[in-house]
C-alpha cells in the first residue's frame, strides 16, 4: 500500500506533477479522520483555471545511525515523452532557520553530491519518474527534512519527506555545574558526548515514553523546554499538567541553560571494565586504552543502555569526568524504581573510587541491514533494530 504527495503545476496543455512515495509502514499520517493501516484518501479539486490541487498527508521515514533508508520522491509529466537529459533532481536539506543545504543534484547522467554527503548518496533509479535517493551510514546530523525538486525546462515542484532516527534524548550539564551553557556552549557539549542538541519532536517523544527532568535545557531551534511526567511544586508547581514546559526561544548568546542532547545506535559497544581494584580519572583512561578501547562518553552510555540493553549497578569514569552508571532493569539497591542512567556527578579526578565504562569502535562497520522501504519498482531491507526499553527515565542520585 503507498501513499502520494503532489504538488501540480499546469502551463498551458502540459502538467508536471512531483509526489513523494512512502511505505504505509513509515509513514505517519498528520491527519486526524486518517486510520491507522488504512489507505489514504486523496483529495483532488479544480479550481476555476483548470488547474488541479491535490491534497494528502505528508510522511517520514525512520532509520538509526549507521544505517541506510531511501528518500522516496517520485515525478510525472506530461506529455510523457519528455527528454530524462532535460529533467532535473535536487535534493536539499532544509534546517528550521529555513536554511538550504545541498545534498544532491543530478541532471541527466551527470550527477553532483555536496558536502558530508559525499560517498553516501545515491540516485535509487528505480525506473522513470524516481527522484528518490538513498542515503548510507546515516548520521546524527542528517536528522531533519529534505526537500526533493525536480525541473522540467520552465516547469518545476518541491515534495518534502522527514528523516526520523530511533534514538534517546538526555539532559546534560558540564562539570561546572547547571546553567552553565549558552546556546553554542551546549551544541558543542553534546556533540562532545556523541549527540547533538534534541528538537522538541524527539523531546516529546521521550517524555511520553516516562523522561522527568526539572532543569530547564536547550534545544536544537533556540528554544528552552523540559518534560514534567510527575508535577510537583519544585518544578513548576504542582497542581500543574504534566507535559513538556517551554520557556519559548531564548537569547543563544546571553542565556544560560542545560542542554537536552539525542543520541542514536552505536557503531561499537559500550562495556564495564572488570578491574580488581577501583581507579581515578588518569588511571581510567589508561586502563580502556590498554584495553583497546577509550573511554565512554555520555551520549554511548544512553545509546548502549538504549540499544544493548547495558544493565550494570556498578558506577564507573567517563570521558567528561562524571560518574555514572546503566539500570534497565531497576531494584532497590541500584538507585530506584525507574530504569535509567544513574548519575553520581562530577567527584574529584583524583579519587580511587569507582570503575570505568569503555567504548570500542566496530573494526568492521557494516552499517547494520535496512528497514523496508518499498516503491512500486524496487525496495531495500534493513534489519530490525534492536529492542529498545519502554522507559526512557534519567536519574541523579
Amino acid at each position: 500500500m503507498f501513499s502520494k504527495q503532489l504538488w501540480p503545476l499546469a502551463f498551458g496543455k502540459m502538467s508536471f506533477v512531483v509526489f513523494i512515495l512512502t511505505s504505509a509502514l513509515s509513514v505517519t499520517p498528520l491527519l486526524s479522520d486518517i486510520d491507522k493501516g488504512r489507505r489514504k484518501v486523496v483529495h483532488v479539486l479544480e479550481d476555476d483555471t483548470g488547474a488541479v490541487i491535490v491534497q494528502t498527508a505528508p510522511g517520514k521515514v525512520v532509520t538509526h545511525r549507521g544505517g541506510s533508508i531511501t528518500l522516496p520522491c517520485r515525478f510525472h509529466h506530461e506529455p510523457e515523452n519528455t527528454d530524462p537529459a532535460r529533467i532535473r533532481i535536487k535534493w536539499t536539506k532544509v534546517t528550521d532557520a529555513l536554511q538550504f543545504e545541498d545534498v544532491f543534484v543530478a541532471l541527466g547522467r551527470q550527477q553532483r553530491v555536496f558536502g558530508s554527503y559525499k560517498g553516501r548518496v545515491f540516485l535509487e533509479q528505480a525506473g522513470p519518474g524516481d527522484a528518490s535517493v538513498i542515503i548510507q551510514n546515516v548520521t546524527l546530523e542528517d536528522y531533519g527534512r529534505f526537500e526533493c525538486e525536480v525541473t522540467n525546462d520552465m516547469e518545476d515542484d518541491t515534495g518534502f519527506v522527514n528523516l526520523d532516527l530511533e534514538g534517546v534524548v538526555f539532559p546534560y550539564y558540564p562539570r561546572e555545574g547547571r546553567y552553565k551553557l549558552n546556546y553554542h556552549e551546549g551544541e558543542d557539549a553534546c556533540k562532545q558526548q556523541d549527540a547533538i542538541l534534541a528538537s522538541h519532536s524527539q523531546l516529546h517523544k521521550a517524555w511520553l515514553e516516562g523522561l522527568d527532568w526539572c532543569n530547564a535545557g536547550w534545544l536544537e531551534d533556540g528554544s528552552v523546554q523540559y518534560p514534567i511526567s510527575h508535577p510537583r511544586d519544585q518544578c513548576g508547581r504542582k497542581d500543574t499538567p504534566a507535559g513538556v514546559r517551554n520557556y519559548g526561544y531564548r537569547h543563544k548568546e546571553d542565556e544560560r541553560y542545560d542542554a537536552f542532547c539525542f543520541t542514536s545506535k552505536l557503531n561499537g559497544k559500550v562495556y564495564f571494565l572488570k578491574r580488581f581494584k577501583k581507579v581515578n580519572y588518569a588511571e581510567a583512561v589508561k586502563a580502556c586504552i590498554r584495553d583497546g578501547s577509550a573511554v565512554a562518553k555520555v551520549g554511548q552510555l544512553y545509546a548502549a543502555w538504549k540499544f544493548q540493553l547495558l544493565d550494570r549497578c556498578e558506577a564507573g569514569w567517563l570521558e567528561d569526568g562524571s560518574i555514572r552508571y546503566p539500570i534497565v532493569n531497576p531494584r532497590s539497591r541500584c538507585g530506584g524504581s525507574q530504569p535509567g542512567v544513574r548519575h553520581l556527578g562530577f567527584p574529584d579526578k583524583k579519587f580511587r573510587l569507582y570503575g570505568v565504562y569503555c567504548f570500542r569502535r566496530n573494526e568492521d562497520e557494516t552499517a547494520g541491514g535496512t528497514e523496508t522501504t518499498k516503491s512500486p519498482t524496487n525496495s531495500m531491507t534493513r534489519r530490525k533494530s534492536s529492542r529498545s526499553i519502554p522507559v526512557n527515565a534519567t536519574s541523579v542520585i
